[in-house]
């Protein structure tokens, strides 16, 4: 087997700890070379098959042709100018692109930010500032950024927020419908019911009186909670739950958006539309971008000074979104589809030869894969999910962890049935070997 890491990686591992700070928590030491689609190398050399993209970033694959000759197209004219003081068209012609592939039945318009966390920032703002309203309504096992309002919204990891407190006032959890685990216990039939009687029958009438209430914030799909799919009739019934009480439902698509669940937006797979959008990680390809998309209506107030950024809407970062979102329009969307409906049957097969995979779960090629200690009694085990992760970079692959054991795959949506054939005869080999140890 390859040494993985080399002992340039190893050098540069070195070298990275003299100058940065240890808050980033990497998880092990791959150093990047170069990439192309869904294959990267390292400085040593070193081929792996990227299955995590960046954490759902590099939608495109790696060093996309389209989306390379976009950029240095757009580099050559000019790089930056302040969106929120001046006008150029990169920025209108993206906003032009992407409201026409938002979810059909509102009139849509655009802020954009540099990444997730302030397109959350900006959502929660707004919704503030449209309704009048102060509280806010998040979900555990949430993740929404780390910056101070969408930090107060996450919760995933305890660690994520140690430290940091007060957070924002006016924010509470309910609990996302996790049919696999229930997590207000009684049969997994019942948990949209529980779930919803918590946030009227809990929430409401203790410590939220819904008039106070601007917006519930929800990931479609959970992602750092674990690729969570919630039932069928959960985002319906939430959605007349937010009518009912006059509060806006934002749909937070950072990871799940831009085509990765085989639409271009995870919350279409429930027929439901919400009032805000967020968006980023592959909204770019890897550019630093984020948007927060909103109805016409609640933006129409939102007097200018109101909200800003020096660096959203910057052109190079806006040419290289819509480049892909063409991409993803054109074919990647239905390559998700393809690609990953396989994948999810593959990974089946793989469930049925081990007592450590309780299910597979997912849309597209957002596909999570939950380690149990054993499957008579579903305990998660976060370490098994840890150690395979870990092995699977030593033989090549490379894969990120979320929830408490579960491995996430959310690879490039370039991705091919062979390549994932490869990853997966890599993946069920690490399995077995961490397993049977």
């Amino acid at each position: 087997m390859t040494q993985r890491p080399g002992p340039h990686s190893q050098e540069m591992v070195r070298r990275d700890s003299n100058v940065l700070a240890p808050v980033s928590g990497r998880v092990y030491p791959f150093v990047m070379e170069r990439g192309l689609g869904c294959e990267v190398w390292d400085v040593d050399g070193s081929r792996y098959l990227d299955f995590n993209a960046g954490i759902a970033v590099v939608s495109t694959g790696h060093s996309h042709p389209r989306i390379v000759k976009a950029i240095q197209d757009q580099a050559t004219r000019f790089i930056h100018m302040a969106g929120t003081d001046f006008y150029n068209e990169a920025q209108v012609k993206l906003g032009e692109k992407l409201t026409s592939v938002m979810p059909k039945g509102q009139d849509w318009r655009v802020f954009f930010a540099n990444s997730g966390t302030e397109s959350v920032e900006a959502a929660i703002k707004l919704a503030r500032y449209a309704t009048g309203r102060q509280g806010i309504i998040a979900f555990f096992g949430a993740f929404h950024g780390r910056s101070y309002g969408s930090l107060s919204l996450t919760a995933s990891k305890p660690r994520q927020r140690a430290g940091y407190f007060p957070l924002l006032p006016g924010v509470e959890h309910a609990y996302y419908p996790n049919p696999f685990r229930a997590p207000m216990g009684g049969s997994p039939e019942r948990v949209v019911d529980a779930c919803l009687d918590y946030i009227e029958h809990t929430l409401f009438e203790t410590v939220l009186p819904p008039g106070d209430v601007a917006a519930i914030i929800i990931e479609p799909i959970q992602g750092e909670g674990g690729y969570i799919v919630p039932p069928a009739d959960w985002f319906p019934r939430l959605r007349a739950l937010c009518d009912k009480h006059g509060i806006l439902l934002i749909a937070d698509e950072v990871q799940s958006g831009v085509g990765r669940t085989g639409k271009m937006w995870a919350i279409e797979h429930f027929d439901v539309l919400p009032d805000i959008i967020t968006s980023a990680k592959g909204l770019g390809s890897g550019m630093p971008i984020g948007a927060c998309i909103a109805r016409k209506e609640l933006t129409d107030n939102w007097l200018p000074g109101a909200h800003g950024n020096t660096y959203g809407g910057n052109a190079l970062a806006c040419t290289a979104a819509y480049e892909t979102l063409c991409l993803v329009e054109e074919e990647l969307m239905a390559n998700a589809r393809e690609v990953g409906g396989y994948m999810m049957q593959c990974l089946d097969q793989i469930a049925t030869r081990s007592n450590n995979i309780a299910q597979i779960r997912g849309k597209g090629l957002m596909i999570g894969c939950e380690f149990v200690k054993d499957k008579a009694t579903n305990e998660p085990d976060h370490d098994g999910a840890e150690q395979v992760m870990v092995d699977a970079f030593r033989r090549g692959l490379l894969l990120l962890t979320c929830g408490k054991s579960t491995i996430r795959f959310c690879p490039p949506l370039v991705l091919t049935k062979e390549q994932v054939d490869e990853g997966l005869s890599i993946f069920e080999e690490t399995v077995q070997a961490v397993y049977n140890r």
